[in-house]
């Protein structure tokens, strides 16, 4: 039976990468929705070859109405969120509603609003499955079950481009040096945010969500290779891990077909691998990761706050306004402005997010 999937931020990195996936797999899926954030010709390009009952470029998901989402999301068997940003979370939310099966690649949407989303995941019954290669391992590691027992979580992190910077020559560096990841080809924001491991405490925080984890439960640790994705530790000192190239196809393919497999990527030839190395993630020397677990920690609108800062400084480190270091100088100093609160509802999220935003803004360019 063909999988029909709503893919939502068809023109990013990993929305093309879904479409590839797509497209070598006829037959198994159809795309019946598209939707871009931005205008682009490369949408009407996808829309010619996919021929969705649905594409549309939305530049700020926020301004659909409920109808509107709802329907976007009413001929599909699955959900395919790739859209980056704070934005990723209400359509999200409103395929759950729509009792629709997610693939989760927007990370926002449980760094951000992880309790909401679980929550109403659990009450219409349907599944999160995880399309980030960390927690697609940790995922398969379980046996394609998020309720399986585990003792420990271990999240690997490539370490970026600046693993073995000193503090003096990360003032220094640029975004043209920030954007050259060493092992992952993604987007400009997901890649600094890798540069800054913020996005290592991002995928720790989602992970808390995604398997109901303490944080004491849940370490990351480098792995310059990136062949090992993630692993979990049983009761009984067993450890499982999922190794592979780095191939975002893989973990977005599982997330459409599993349990089962379909041919994707080479398989690895450990032999000429040689050796596989791991040691301590310097977070002393990176800040950002310590913010996300902080935020994290706090619950509550932190996250969300966290989350609008850091897109504001990232995009003042890209725009040549900023520093490197200032980025986690500026999602400190915005997380301080911002009242803890509550946040039980899209609008407490959003309300966070707009705060964090403008504290950012402040910190970085005056009130």
């Amino acid at each position: 039976m063909m999988k029909r999937i709503a893919l939502i931020g068809s023109t990013g990195s990993i929305g093309r990468q879904v479409l590839d996936v797509v497209r070598r797999n006829k037959g198994i899926f159809k795309i019946d929705a598209l939707v871009c954030g931005k205008q682009s010709s490369a949408l009407a390009k996808q829309a010619e070859e996919f021929s969705p009952r649905v594409a549309l470029c939305a530049e700020n998901g926020h301004t659909m109405s409920e109808g509107e989402r709802s329907e976007l999301f009413s001929g599909c068997d699955v959900a395919f969120i790739a859209a980056g940003g704070f934005a990723g979370l209400s359509y999200t939310l409103a395929a759950i509603r729509a009792g629709k099966d997610v693939a989760l690649a927007n990370k926002e949407s449980l760094v951000a609003g992880g309790e909401l989303v679980m929550a109403a995941a659990r009450k219409k019954g349907v599944e999160i499955v995880p399309v980030d290669s960390e927690h697609s391992a940790i995922f398969q590691a379980l046996g394609c079950r998020r309720d399986t027992p585990f003792e420990k979580l271990v999240l690997t992190a490539s370490g970026g481009p600046f693993l073995h910077h000193t503090k003096e020559q990360l003032a220094r560096v640029t975004a043209e040096e920030a954007l050259a990841h060493p092992t992952w080809k993604m987007g400009p924001k997901v890649t600094v945010d890798s540069a800054t491991l913020l996005n290592k405490g991002y995928e720790v925080i989602e992970a808390h969500h995604l398997y109901g984890a303490d944080y004491a439960r849940i370490e990351a640790v480098v792995h310059p290779e990136s062949v090992v994705h993630s692993l979990v530790f049983f009761r009984d000192g067993a450890a499982l891990a999922q190794l592979g190239y780095p191939d975002m196809r893989v973990p977005i393919q599982l997330a459409l077909t599993y349990p089962d497999r379909l041919p994707c990527a080479p398989m690895l030839d450990l032999a000429r691998l040689g050796a596989l190395h791991f040691e301590r993630l310097p977070a002393e020397k990176f800040p950002c990761y310590g913010l996300a677990l902080e935020a994290g920690r706090k619950g509550g609108n932190a996250p969300a706050a966290l989350n609008g800062a850091a897109e504001e400084a990232v995009r003042a480190f890209l725009g040549g306004s900023i520093s490197f270091p200032r980025i986690a100088e500026t999602i400190q100093d915005a997380l301080a402005r911002v009242p803890q609160a509550e946040a039980g509802c899209y609008e407490a999220l959003a309300e966070a997010d707009r705060l964090g935003r403008e504290a950012a803004k402040r910190s970085i360019y005056g009130s």
